[in-house]
């Protein structure tokens, strides 16, 4: 699935990008290839942890919903991909059988 990400950059600062869908998660590095590969590993951290948390999870909205968000000046958008995460399940596993109580026959 693709998340839209507003990308920044100022004349004296790394790449920048924040997710609307997603508020607080954000993600920076020196170079627009590390700024997308970091910016799809804080999305998939950020939805893992919205699933361990038991929250609903958005899903992606498109450009035209966020033609008008005001948080979108002088950005990019860009498209980042992630895997959604599938949801875990507990598993138990025993240690070994308990011994048998009935008597063996010889």
């Amino acid at each position: 699935m693709d998340y839209i990400g507003y990308l920044r950059k100022d004349r004296d600062s790394d790449f920048g990008v924040s997710f609307p869908d997603l508020p607080g998660c954000v993600s920076g590095a020196k170079t627009l290839a590390e700024v997308r590969r970091m910016g799809a590993e804080a999305l998939a951290l950020h939805i893992e942890g919205m699933i361990e948390d038991g929250e609903v999870v958005p899903d992606p909205s498109n450009l035209d919903s966020l033609r008008n968000d005001p948080n979108m000046r002088g950005a990019v958008p860009v498209l980042i991909s992630v895997k959604r995460p599938r949801k875990k399940r507990r598993v138990s596993i025993s240690r070994g059988a308990k011994a048998s109580s009935k008597p063996s026959i010889s």
